[in-house]
């Protein structure tokens, strides 16, 4: 029976986990020591509050995190950033050391030492670019210089700090995502021969001649024939530069390849830069794009819903703003455009037309105290000749331009999110034909997300205020550049943006 007495003796696997633990919580506790004797500075307002409790140091090393900062920062030069700035080969030195010894005072040095790195990236990473205009109409979405305590506080209540290190968690979706993207489009399209192509020409599958210079550009075998080889290039190019992937080299795609890579790249990087002004899925807010004609809304750390939108003509651009979205309206009135009510509303008006009949009103003024005009007497010529301004607005209804609700971020270009009923427009590809505001494809969703619950009208009384639970964010940007896939996409430039 010496076996079982044997068996008897040995630990359970509960208690060699156990005492791991209780190892691990240990040198845990002697790191933290070491902290709170050597830490200072602007780092000391994290670490106190927390007890002085490491936060990349895990039984005894520094953890998979740290690994992740290194890889995160070597990379550094894909967000504008130069690597040589972190001084990696200290951190690296400071981690090898410290892994190898396990002395609670360089795991300690080598915690703060991450930490300090980790808040100058994220700060550096998140910094605005001059290149890029927004207009920000609310202090709360002015960008900030951020406190390293602020990010590490951050960094240390998400689900998985690795995965948030690895993922680069604070940075917006979209510039995650085109960064990564960024990496794939080089290494497919980068480093080929900029064969200039003459822009007269048109090349199909199945030609025997003439596909040579095509072929040198997409680096492929010398020839003269469009063969099923060059087709699935150009198939392969179309796709990642936002053509339809036809494999014809039409004039579009000679234009693309004729832009050479420096171009396309620096296009990347603008939008990049664009994408770096949006706030992180941690934050709760509303990301609507210009280019796409898309809205997106985001919180806890992940995407909750997206829908189509129509977003501003050429000539009457959304523009590029930030600001609070503090409540709905209900029931609500239209404004119409002074240009609009010179353009179209007077001619109809002069034909004959009722106003009261197209559920319009005109009024003496733009104050809240405005008088309603009889539309009899009113210069109706002088208004079509634009030597008259009139406000005029849509009552509600079912065929107001606001549909049934807008959602106010107040600012003085009348910009918002609204309800519509012209439906049909959202079924186009492309999406812009408003005079600025945003149209909804479904604004009942959204208000549900904004208020938690289904949002009704109490009555038919118009201009109904319901202010938000808590303000939430909008940003309003461009994005001509977006990941797709393994690729990248670029969408037409409508708005005439992308000068560069």
């Amino acid at each position: 029976m010496i076996w079982a007495s044997a068996l008897l003796l040995a630990p359970w696997p509960g208690q060699v986990i156990a005492q791991s633990s209780a190892t691990s919580e240990a040198a845990r506790t002697s790191v933290a020591a070491e902290i709170r004797s050597s830490v200072g500075g602007k780092l000391r307002d994290f670490y106190g509050p927390r007890g002085y409790w490491p936060l990349w140091i895990e039984k005894g090393k520094v953890g998979p995190q740290g690994d992740a900062l290194i890889a995160l920062m070597e990379g550094a030069d894909a967000d504008g950033l130069k690597p040589g700035d972190y001084d990696l080969r200290a951190l690296k030195r400071l981690k090898g050391d410290a892994d190898a010894n396990g002395d609670p005072k360089l795991l300690a040095r080598a915690d703060l030492a991450f930490s300090k790195a980790f808040a100058a990236l994220v700060s550096d990473m998140r910094k605005p670019s001059r290149k890029v205009k927004v207009r920000y109409l609310d202090p709360e979405v002015e960008p900030k210089d951020e406190e390293p305590r602020e990010i590490l506080r951050a960094a240390a209540v998400v689900p998985s700090f690795v995965d948030y290190v690895k993922d680069i968690g604070w940075m917006n979706p979209f510039y995650v995502k085109l960064r990564k993207a960024r990496t794939g489009f080089a290494e497919r399209w980068s480093g080929l021969p900029q064969v200039a192509l003459p822009a007269d020409v048109r090349l199909r599958p199945g030609m025997k001649s003439g596909a040579a210079p095509l072929r040198r550009r997409l680096g492929l075998e010398s020839g003269a024939a469009y063969d099923k080889v060059l087709a699935a290039k150009v198939k392969a190019f179309q796709g990642d530069h936002g053509l339809k992937p036809d494999g014809v080299a039409g004039t579009a795609t000679i234009e693309a390849l004729n832009r050479g890579d420096g171009y396309y790249d620096r296009l990347i990087a603008l939008n990049l830069e664009r994408a770096r002004l949006l706030p992180g899925p941690y934050t709760r807010h509303v990301v609507v794009d210009a280019a796409s004609a898309r809205l997106w809304y985001f919180s806890k750390g992940a995407q909750d819903g997206t829908m189509k939108v129509v977003v501003g003509a050429k000539e009457s651009q959304t523009p590029m703003m930030a600001g609070m979205v503090r409540y709905a309206t209900l029931n609500p009135y239209w404004n119409v455009p002074s240009d609009l009510v010179e353009r179209k509303l007077a001619p109809k008006m002069l034909n004959g037309a009722s106003l009261t009949k197209l559920h319009y009103e005109a009024l003496s003024d733009w104050s809240v105290n405005a008088q309603r005009l009889d539309p009899a007497n009113i210069d109706w010529r002088a208004v079509a000749d634009g030597r008259t301004e009139l406000r005029v607005r849509q009552l509600p209804g079912g065929d107001n331009a606001m549909g049934k609700v807008k959602f106010m971020f107040p600012n003085d270009l009348g910009i918002y999110l609204h309800d519509t009923p012209s439906r049909d427009l959202l079924a186009k590809p492309a999406r812009q034909f408003s005079n600025g505001c945003v149209r909804l494809e479904d604004a009942q969703r959204l208000g549900r997300w904004f208020f938690g619950r289904p949002l009704k009208a109490e009555s038919d009384k118009p201009e109904q205020h319901e202010p938000l639970p808590q303000p939430v964010p909008v940003y309003l940007t461009y994005l001509t550049a977006i990941a797709s896939g393994d690729g990248v996409q670029f969408l037409p430039d409508v708005y005439g943006r992308d000068v560069m």
